[in-house]
């Protein structure tokens, strides 16, 4: 498989992070690498993204976070930077390790001590599932619209996952994804969505990654759930979820903060991607949360 590329978008992204935030790419002994991006020092804060995505899109709290914490913003596998692994793919429990086991090896290695860890939609299963493998030991857990806590997904976002956001995007052209997935009306918002078009249409993605994806998320069904192991979580969560999802429905949060022994649930008015609308809003209470600040 060829090599991902840096697109320009991200390249002037990392450019302005650079030098405090570092861009390496970490060889598994199981074969495959992972793009960890790197800042600050302290207590360890890892950061995964969703579907599609790329460490990058966490631009706006990697150097925020860094005043205190060591940030870790992983590429999963098979997106952004990262090459995916090899290994079965017949079932959603294989779909599951296929972007898990990876980060696990990684943060082993990387990280062995406790770790706070974000996520957002897909990056969230991953956190979740760290925290419920025990392999690394999470301290905290920040749940950003994640998937995992239940089984239910918007039919629409289902149909439009099977599509293929990446052939979507490639055939619409960057005006028409703009008018069809609207970034949020802000300049921050508009590079985000410049980032994400990008990271979506270039030449050397993962087809692999999309067939694991595919597995958690069927077309009709339950997508794949952790929900009847949530009791077991016995580190503090912040669940944060949007108003307007049309995804994963925040009734999904509402029932997964009953059943998290220790969980808090932050409801803001954004969509599928609050800590991208609303980062005045998530950085704070992320920042108090990662510090065991009280209530939070």
């Amino acid at each position: 498989m060829k090599a991902p590329s840096v697109g320009p978008v991200e390249a002037a992204l990392l450019a302005q992070l650079a030098p405090a935030v570092s861009a390496t790419v970490h060889w598994l002994p199981s074969g495959g690498a992972l793009r960890v991006l790197e800042a600050g020092t302290g207590p360890t804060v890892v950061l995964l993204h969703g579907r599609g995505g790329a460490a990058t899109q966490w631009f706006t709290y990697l150097t925020v976070l860094a005043r205190g914490h060591r940030v870790l913003a992983v590429d999963l596998p098979g997106f952004g930077m990262s090459s995916p692994t090899e290994g079965p793919l017949a079932t959603a429990e294989d779909a599951l390790a296929f972007f898990t086991v990876p980060v696990e090896a990684l943060l082993a290695r990387l990280a062995p001590g406790p770790v706070s860890v974000v996520g957002h939609s897909l990056g969230g299963l991953v956190a979740l599932e760290l925290a419920l493998r025990a392999r690394v030991p999470v301290e905290r857990l920040a749940l950003v619209d994640a998937m995992g806590l239940g089984p239910r997904m918007a039919r629409k976002a289902r149909l439009f996952f099977r599509a293929g956001p990446e052939r979507l995007a490639r055939s619409l052209g960057p005006w028409a994804w703009a008018q069809m997935m609207p970034p949020p009306p802000t300049p921050l918002g508009q590079r985000l969505g410049a980032l994400e078009y990008e990271l979506l249409t270039r030449p050397d993605a993962s087809p692999e990654a999309t067939r694991a994806f595919n597995r958690l998320v069927p077309v009709t069904g339950p997508v794949f759930h952790r929900a009847e192991r949530l009791e077991s979580v016995t580190a503090p969560v912040l669940l944060v979820w949007g108003e307007h999802e049309d995804t994963l429905p925040v009734s999904l949060a509402e029932q997964a903060a009953r059943r998290l022994p220790t969980a808090r649930l932050l409801r803001l008015d954004a969509g599928h991607s609050p800590h991208q609308e609303r980062p005045e809003r998530v950085l704070p209470e992320l920042k108090g949360f990662l510090a065991g600040a009280p209530g939070a």
